[in-house]
């Protein structure tokens, strides 16, 4: 296993620097691990079956393939920065689906066929979304470590590798960042909070 963490970790480095065969083989190397990240971010949205988890880790990857200036450190870096993508592909089907519930296509089309997410689904992910971007004004740490922890599905040491962190740091600051989510998101105040 640590062999194949220094393999990985060499090809994530060599991918960085643009090489391309590199970044395909550490695809492979981590396909079922972003598999399994895909079927996690793409569970907790509910709606059709247009963006299968394959879809979705797909098009992360092309994502990931279009990315001039990629610095990825390590396998963990990689993983965060691939999870990264995949929030943003459903958030962009979310923000998608919510212009097009208020109007803003030119073309009528049926929502459900165009969008994978259920109405609530893509409501709850753009307010998780903007409750996220106003954590990362208060501490960006903490809206990091949520990001890596719920869309990345990193374990608590591996979220304390990735953010230079004790797994105590982790474990603290994840339950004060999870308990100022809930209130933002149930319409709590949260002025100076943090």
């Amino acid at each position: 296993m640590v062999r194949e963490q220094v393999d990985v970790t060499e090809l994530v480095r060599e991918a960085s620097t643009g090489d391309r065969e590199a970044l395909d083989a550490v695809f492979h190397a981590v396909y079922h691990e972003l598999k399994r990240l895909a079927s996690v971010q793409r569970s907790q949205w509910d709606g059709n079956d247009t963006l299968s988890t394959t879809a979705l880790l797909h098009e992360a990857y092309l994502k990931l393939v279009r990315q001039e200036d990629a610095k990825w450190t390590d396998r963990i870096h990689f993983m965060a920065t691939a999870s990264r993508a995949m929030r943003q592909i459903l958030l962009n089907y979310a923000e998608r689906r919510m212009a097009q519930k208020r109007g803003g296509g030119q073309v009528r089309v049926e929502i459900e066929v165009s969008s994978p997410l259920s109405e609530r689904a893509s409501e709850e992910l753009i307010a998780l979304d903007r409750a996220l971007k106003q954590l990362a004004e208060l501490s960006m740490r903490r809206s990091r470590m949520v990001e890596l922890r719920f869309f990345g599905g990193l374990t608590v040491a591996e979220t304390a590798e990735a953010l230079g962190v004790s797994p105590s740091t982790v474990e603290r600051e994840w339950r004060l960042a999870g308990a100022w989510l809930k209130r933002r998101l149930d319409g709590g105040e949260l002025e100076g909070a943090m």
